[in-house]
């Protein structure tokens, strides 16, 4: 009888970062790109911001794979279905060792912003429900809440914080009838969230991005 068995492993992870941590610093950015995607491309859309007082930290999700199959580009993926849960545990451990190596590095007051692209929103709200840790924005960025989790008893954990929800209204993933449905179970969920609409398709518009910015540091 074939019997299916799992084991814990280390694995290196790769990161890419903008600026450099001291206690300087007023914000911390850390991005989760989307499906197919790698942090040094997503990385560079922040490469206009002030780094005396932001420093970002872009994570390259643990699964790569050749975009076409067995050759060209290489992409990455946070998880597929396959094992799916061990796969949020591993990338919620890898994200919090890179959390609690950088952010005791800067300010107490350090303002931390959690920004998720399609995939990477989803990646970015399992992390903070499996780990509770201390943030102010998180920006999700075409991509819609985990509708699978229990957020009921933990809305305390996000009262304090802002959710702020940015789409392309050209965004071919998006649609108004998902988009509908993702607002009503956001609703439904009892979270709050901001949602800023924008003229442009399924991409981090680096205009809107600093617009963002202006406004929220």
């Amino acid at each position: 009888m074939i019997k299916s068995h799992k084991i814990t492993v280390e694995k290196t992870a790769h990161y890419y970062t903008l600026g450099k941590p001291s206690k300087s610093i007023k914000y911390c950015w850390i991005v989760t790109h989307g499906y197919g995607q790698l942090a040094e491309n997503i990385i560079q859309k922040f490469n206009d911001f002030d780094l005396s007082e932001h420093f970002i930290i872009a994570p390259d999700a643990l699964n790569r794979f050749y975009w076409k199959g067995v050759t060209g580009q290489v992409a990455s993926s946070w998880m597929t279905r396959k094992d799916r849960l061990d796969e949020i545990d591993d990338y919620a451990n890898y994200l919090t060792q890179i959390y609690e190596h950088f952010i005791p590095q800067l300010s107490p007051d350090v303002q931390i912003n959690l920004f998720g692209f399609s995939q990477g929103v989803a990646t970015q709200f399992r992390w903070m429900m499996a780990k509770k840790l201390p943030f102010h924005y998180l920006i999700l960025w075409a991509g819609f809440v985990p509708e699978d989790l229990n957020y009921q008893p933990h809305l305390d954990y996000f009262e304090d914080k802002q959710l702020t929800f940015l789409y392309g209204d050209d965004d071919r993933f998006l649609t108004p009838e998902r988009l509908a449905w993702h607002k009503n179970m956001v609703a439904e969920k009892g979270l709050v969230l901001e949602e800023i609409p924008f003229v442009g398709k399924h991409v981090v518009d680096r205009k809107v991005l600093n617009k963002l910015v202006d406004r929220i540091c």
